[in-house]
């Protein structure tokens, strides 16, 4: 008899954000166990890991453009209530569980699956991590967290951090395991291109303020003075009226807009793997896209003329070499990393890239050929009785994890007038960061 084909692997993916569906995608194409969907040919695709995405419903709800820019193709998409999502996970078949989201989303979906899965001798492998930098917020972030299967660092010195706030706190700490950001990736850098192209990655909330967001739009349209023979590149996240993890007040295009921009000047959008492509400098304030430079040994700048400071998250970068202001590269300054930091970041630019997930790979295999222990997150109605209910209550979940009375949860697509009515309310939000928050900001400032 011809050997059985295997069972593909089942996962779910539920992310709140472009940014994160784009981590938790990636992620998951890389920890399943057999071939990578990303590697995968006709012959293995059969065994190739099944991918159904769960996008949560609210404002930052990613879009079609948003989803297709990441690359990964899922078996399966839908827009999801939290109920709706923890139903789905008592009902459906699953593998492993990808939690990319926000701390609290992950803390209450962790109490609510708990709850669905109490006297299952079988479960999923539940898990989660950061789409990032962790620059702030590291206690916080990391106690939302736990009580997953497996918590994923992006690279050795987050994993010491990691395991340090668990230990110190006395929860288990067996959980955390390296690998690395699953979005690195692209030729390695070769050389100058023509024209020589200088890369400005812009972040959606750092820094926050119309005077200096205005400060390094101008600086960065007065390099491109200075050097009228490069070519000079604002690269966006999202394009006009797409949500993303944080909505801008102050958007880029808007205040470029007002600008007088010389002809080597553009904004550019898409996926940064591509902008990568035909980068010779890559200059930010502190977005992860530095580390997508690094990793391809692209000259990376990460911006001082604002500080060092926590608020902005550059501080992260000391050590790293990278460190510069505008003046510097104008007049021709070209950064040298530093070996030891980058190692230490999982930039993995050595080469050992394709085994950064094995770990993780390895992990998830031995917990899918045992019986799971129950899902035991660090946070419970006993030690966290002030904290705990408003999570789990802002995700329409009781003190045990079970869904509240009157949450919502649809049993089909939403209709054409509910949609209408979604999008609505959606624009109203943008509106009111982007337009009505910053008029009352100033007038209490008279």
């Amino acid at each position: 008899m011809p050997p059985s084909t295997p069972k593909p692997i089942r996962i779910a993916v539920l992310a709140d954000s472009d940014t994160r569906w784009k981590w938790g995608a990636l992620t998951a194409a890389r920890i399943a166990p057999g071939p990578s969907r990303e590697t995968e040919t006709s012959d293995d695709a059969q065994a190739g890991p099944r991918l159904s995405g769960f996008l949560l419903r609210g404002r930052s709800t990613p879009t079609p453009r948003q989803l297709a820019e990441v690359g990964v193709r899922a078996d399966s998409l839908r827009e999801v209530t939290a109920a709706e999502f923890l139903r789905a996970m008592t009902e459906e078949e699953y593998d492993i569980v990808v939690l990319a989201l926000v701390g609290g989303g992950v803390q209450a979906m962790l109490h609510g699956l708990a709850h669905g899965w109490q006297g299952r001798e079988r479960r999923p492998v539940v898990v989660t991590g950061y789409v990032g930098v962790v620059y702030e917020k590291l206690a916080d972030g990391l106690l939302l967290r736990h009580g997953a299967d497996l918590v994923l660092a992006n690279s050795r010195q987050d994993a010491e951090r990691f395991r340090a706030v668990y230990e110190g706190v006395g929860a288990d700490a067996s959980a955390v395991t390296e690998v690395a950001l699953p979005f690195l990736g692209g030729a390695p850098y070769e050389g100058e291109h023509d024209p020589y192209t200088v890369v400005f990655a812009a972040q959606p909330s750092v820094p926050d303020n119309r005077r200096d967001r205005t400060y390094l739009l101008e600086r960065l349209i007065r390099h491109a003075r200075t050097h009228p023979e490069r070519e000079v590149l604002l690269k966006l996240r999202s394009r006009p009226g797409e949500h993303t993890t944080h909505i801008e007040e102050l958007p880029y295009q808007k205040l470029a807009g007002r600008l007088d921009a010389p002809a080597n000047f553009r904004l550019v959008y898409g996926n940064m793997g591509e902008v990568l492509d035909r980068t010779d400098l890559l200059v930010t304030v502190s977005s992860t896209a530095a580390l997508e430079s690094l990793h391809r040994s692209v000259p990376t700048v990460v911006l001082t003329d604002l500080g060092i400071r926590e608020t902005l998250g550059n501080h992260h970068f000391v050590g790293s070499g990278c460190l510069a202001s505008w003046d510097q590269l104008d007049e021709g300054h070209r950064p040298e990393p530093d070996p030891e930091w980058v190692d230490r970041q999982g930039v993995v630019a050595d080469g050992t890239y394709a085994t950064a997930f094995d770990a993780a790979r390895e992990r998830i295999a031995g917990l899918l050929g045992a019986p799971a222990a129950p899902l035991a997150p660090y946070y419970t109605p006993q030690t966290a009785p002030g904290y705990l209910p408003g999570i789990l209550a802002r995700h329409h979940l009781g003190p045990d994890g079970s869904p509240l009375p009157g949450a919502p949860a649809a049993d089909r697509a939403p209709g054409p007038v509910r949609q209408v009515v979604r999008r609505a309310a959606r624009g109203a939000y943008r509106h009111g960061v982007q337009r009505v928050a910053p008029v009352i900001r100033r007038m209490g400032e008279l």
